[in-house]
């Protein structure tokens, strides 16, 4: 072990604020000690105590303040329905003072092992049992259950919990398992001045000499990882909306930090969440089942909502805007808040019985978001926005050779971490849809309504879903459900085309796997719209199943030859169509002249997919889109045409081939920026590109001259950009660097300011900078994660991978540890930026030798590393292919199959 990881080692036994473990009581006869009583709970507790406890409730009484610990006692209640000892799980502090019964029960201090607490069979009774418990837990910028931070505009300390997905057990002794739901009952002892909410309406507060306690009522049945509170001193903004239909209303509140509550759009936030609520509840037959509904903006939140019932947590700095928002971005907040609010459907109405289904959740939330977002706001094109937010993510990892199923096996909840990502949050709804457009919207609707009635307050999986679904369509579901949900992998769709006298004599859509050897044979049940598409004439869709590995369109023959053909119009089909050559020749010079947004998005997704499968040069990707760029209206897809152009140039091109196409993609993105005649969003897109790429002098004093005015380009320059400048600067080297760092601090103030200071400051391009920032991040235990991620792809810049080079081994070495200590997006976004900074051979190789060297690795970590790999694996070949050929390269499908053009 070298002495980074050495380091890392120490820091790591110091932030899991774990003391040294005694020894378990033994296990029930028949059982496994480690498997029972190890780290995290294994799927083998859950299922012993799935069938050995029923009405399970919480008492808790909590104190705390701004220090670093909390403490508390738990009453726990459940019925003991099959005799045998009783496995709490707790990871906190300390425990003490027991009683179990109504006795006191001095053992309970040495049947903790610092995982779980044993209760032994001899002392539990048929039927209904007490356990009450004093406990400690931590309190922290990270690592713990309850996150602190402080404002830095008013010293104000600001408390919250986040649990998913088992970090219930490290707040309070518990049975952290989703399919035990409980009724909890909290009171909270803050600081005088602080308000607080949780998922129970506040019934009272009890002033007392050390402070305010906060009692909450009883909630409805909850998985311990939707249990939540929040205490600070918020500002809390309030209305009555009726959201169920014809029912009662429902109180509805906003809370923001004191200092932010001017700038929050309390009305127009809360007019947005009761507006989901009544939708949803209209939608699913089923009114919003629980007594309130609070939105909390929370700083410094490590990713963008979660979902606890009653009292929902958003990220505020995606809520409120530092300077004017795109429409993008608007779009976002409110696909945010849809998600979430679905989510109290499904998710907390509706839990999945183990995290294995994690899908049922998140992968119904965003497809619902879209769906609510499509009805409700007509003009916004949502299914374009759903195309463009999750397929390309949701590709990019489907097709490595690290994807899994939809549902993926989970052991022990310790690796729930790893079940995050995009195959549940991007594929899985892409799936919903396909299963929707399959059955029908109607049916879907039914089915859907069929199964939260029939588990309300419960938990299911996924068979049960299409159970009802199929049931509901009059069609069985179990063959697609195996191929959809159990098989990973996806298909890539080639279109081969033959015309004859100017007719169409064949047109034959061709399913492989992205990975075979992962996949196995055969293709995947799909039902897709192809697109016959004319200059001149209608375009023809035509309704297609695809069941095997090649399907003949049959009815497009004899049909007049088209401009180009698209297999997947609507988006309806999850795969990655590769255009026939013919297809792609007119859209490099056409696509600009097709009419419709969401099409036009999708013929530009399926060139790009070409470039990544190495059958399109990247030259000739930047020169179509160089093209079409100046004439694209549509804000979305000329954000994301922007992002890909820089891409292919900076990423996918060879270092002189780069050189020649920068100056005129910089003069590109520049006159965009300053095109007084387009929206704000399409120069905001420019903008933004044009300051990432900004690597020569010229464009570097460019950045300098609109930091020392108040506008850029035009637009009103605010904060964020500010510090993206800054950030650039720092990052190429600039002479000045310091001066303009330290000069933007004292302009910038607040918290987040500080925040994106420490950002900048990670893009230095010296080693002994990087130096510190590497050892900070494990070593500094008041450091909030939220910080970490965000400097994470500034220390990873892509023009000093020869300087971060050396930090990709003690990296991976740490993601054991990432896993165990950080939050549930943390070690997705760790390997993205750290291999993401990279792309050449050398880190490749070093990439794959460290992969050699852990035959040991777990499972689900190798995985991780795959599907991250594979960009990098992409680019050195896409780089191998194309070297400096500019122009040069036939479009067509890599892997040496033939895709017919016309005849």
């Amino acid at each position: 072990m070298n002495t980074l990881l050495l380091s890392l080692t120490i820091a790591a036994g110091a932030l899991a604020l774990v003391r040294s473990p005694v020894p378990a009581q033994s296990a029930p006869a028949g059982t496994s000690s480690a498997s029972l009583t190890g780290p995290g709970v294994s799927a083998e507790l859950a299922e012993r105590r799935r069938t050995q406890l029923r009405d399970v409730r919480y008492e808790l009484a909590l104190r705390v303040g701004v220090g670093d610990t909390a403490s508390g006692t738990v009453t726990v209640r459940f019925t003991a329905v099959r005799q045998g000892a009783i496995i709490l799980d707790f990871r906190g502090l300390g425990v003490g003072n027991a009683r179990l019964n109504g006795s006191a029960w001095p053992e309970a201090a040495n049947a903790w092992n610092r995982h779980h607490l044993t209760v032994p069979g001899t002392l539990v009774r048929p039927g209904r049992n007490t356990i009450t418990l004093d406990f400690t837990t931590p309190v922290a910028n990270a690592g713990a259950a309850i996150i602190r931070t402080r404002d830095a505009s008013d010293s104000s300390t600001y408390l919250y919990t986040l649990l998913v997905p088992a970090d219930a057990h490290l707040l309070f002794p518990s049975f952290d398992q989703p399919d035990l739901k409980a009724r909890l009952t909290l009171q909270l002892t803050t600081p005088a001045a602080w308000t607080a909410l949780a998922n129970g309406a506040l019934v009272r507060r009890d002033s007392g000499a050390t402070g305010v306690t906060h009692v909450f009522a009883p909630t409805q049945p909850l998985s311990t990882y939707l249990m939540a509170f929040a205490a600070g001193p918020w500002q809390r903004f309030t209305r009555a909306e009726v959201i169920a239909p014809g029912g009662a209303a429902v109180p509805t509140s906003l809370y923001v930090r004191r200092s932010r509550a001017a700038e929050a759009e309390a009305d127009t936030l809360l007019a947005m969440n009761a507006r989901a609520l009544r939708w949803l509840g209209q939608y699913f037959g089923v009114p919003y089942a629980f007594d309130k509904y609070d939105a909390l903006l929370a700083p410094a939140f490590p990713f963008g909502g979660m979902e606890h019932p009653g009292a929902v947590f958003y990220n505020e700095e995606s809520f409120i805007y530092r300077e004017r928002p795109t429409t993008s971005q608007l779009l976002g907040r409110q696909a945010t808040t849809f998600h979430e609010v679905a989510h109290q459907w499904f998710g907390d109405y509706v839990t999945m019985r183990w995290f294995d289904d994690l899908w049922l959740k998140e992968g119904f939330a965003t497809f619902m978001a879209a769906r609510m977002q499509a009805a409700l706001e007509p003009t916004s094109n949502a299914w374009k926005t759903f195309y463009l937010r999750n397929k390309p993510t949701a590709y990019g990892t489907d097709a490595t050779a690290g994807t899994t199923p939809v549902w993926q096996a989970l052991g022990n909840l310790d690796q729930a971490k790893s079940n995050y990502g995009p195959i549940v949050y991007n594929k899985a709804p892409a799936v919903l849809r396909q299963l929707e457009y399959l059955v029908g919207e109607r049916a879907f609707q039914r089915g859907v309504q069929q199964f939260l009635r029939r588990h309300a307050y419960g938990n299911a999986t996924w068979p049960a879903l299409l159970q009802a679904i199929g049931s509901a369509a009059g069609r069985d579901l179990r063959e697609w459900g195996q191929q959809w949900m159990l098989r990973p992998g996806m298909p890539v769709i080639t279109q081969q085309l033959e015309v004859r006298d100017g007719r169409i004599t064949r047109l034959r859509l061709v399913q492989r796997a992205a990975q075979p050897a992962l996949s196995g044979p055969g293709g995947w049940p799909l039902k897709v719209q192809v697109r016959l598409h004319y200059a001149d004439a209608p375009a023809v869709q035509l309704p297609v199943e695809l069941r095997g590995a090649s399907t003949e369109v049959t009815a497009a023959i004899g049909r007049p030859a088209p401009a180009f053909v698209f297999a997947n119009e609507g988006d309806y089909g999850y795969a990655i169509v590769l255009p026939d050559s013919a297809s792609v020749r007119w859209m490099e010079q056409h696509i600009a002249e097709v009419p419709d947004d969401f099409l036009r998005a999708m013929l530009w997704g399926a060139l790009w997919d070409l470039v990544r499968e190495g059958g399109l040069a990247p030259a000739r990707f930047a020169h179509a889109a160089m093209r079409a760029l100046p004439g694209e209206r549509d804000e979305q897809l000329a954000a994301s045409l922007v992002g890909r152009l820089v891409t292919s140039v900076s990423r996918y091109a060879t270092p002189p081939l780069r050189a020649s196409l920068q100056p005129t993609v910089e003069q590109l993105l520049l006159a965009g920026a300053q095109d007084s005649a387009r929206s704000y969003g399409i120069r905001k897109s420019h903008l933004d590109a044009f300051i990432g790429m900004a690597r020569g002098e010229g464009a570097r004093q460019q950045l300098r001259q609109w930091l020392a005015s108040d506008s850029a380009a035009g637009l009103v320059l605010r904060a964020p950009t500010r510090w993206a400048m800054v950030t650039r600067l720092v990052a190429s080297g600039s002479p000045d660097a310091d001066s303009l760092l330290a000069a933007e601090r004292r302009r910038d103030g607040t918290t987040e300011g500080a925040r994106l200071a420490f950002v900048a400051g990670a893009a230095a391009p010296d080693s002994a900078t990087k130096q510190q920032y590497f050892d900070r991040w494990f070593r500094d235990g008041t450091l909030n994660e939220e910080w970490v991620t965000s400097s994470l792809r500034a220390f990873h810049e892509g023009e000093q991978q020869q300087l971060t080079r050396r930090y990709l081994v003690p990296a991976l070495d740490t993601l054991r540890w990432i896993q165990g200590n950080r939050r549930i997006f943390f070690l997705g976004s760790w390997l993205a930026s750290t291999l993401g900074g990279q792309s050449e051979r050398e880190a490749l190789a070093i990439v794959d030798g460290w992969l050699a060297g852990e035959p040991g690795l777990p499972t689900d970590l190798r995985q991780k590393v795959l599907q991250v790999r594979d960009e990098l694996e992409r680019a050195v070949r896409i780089r191998a292919r194309y070297g400096d050929e500019g122009e040069r390269g036939t479009a067509g499908d890599p892997k040496s199959r033939v895709i017919q053009s016309y005849q």
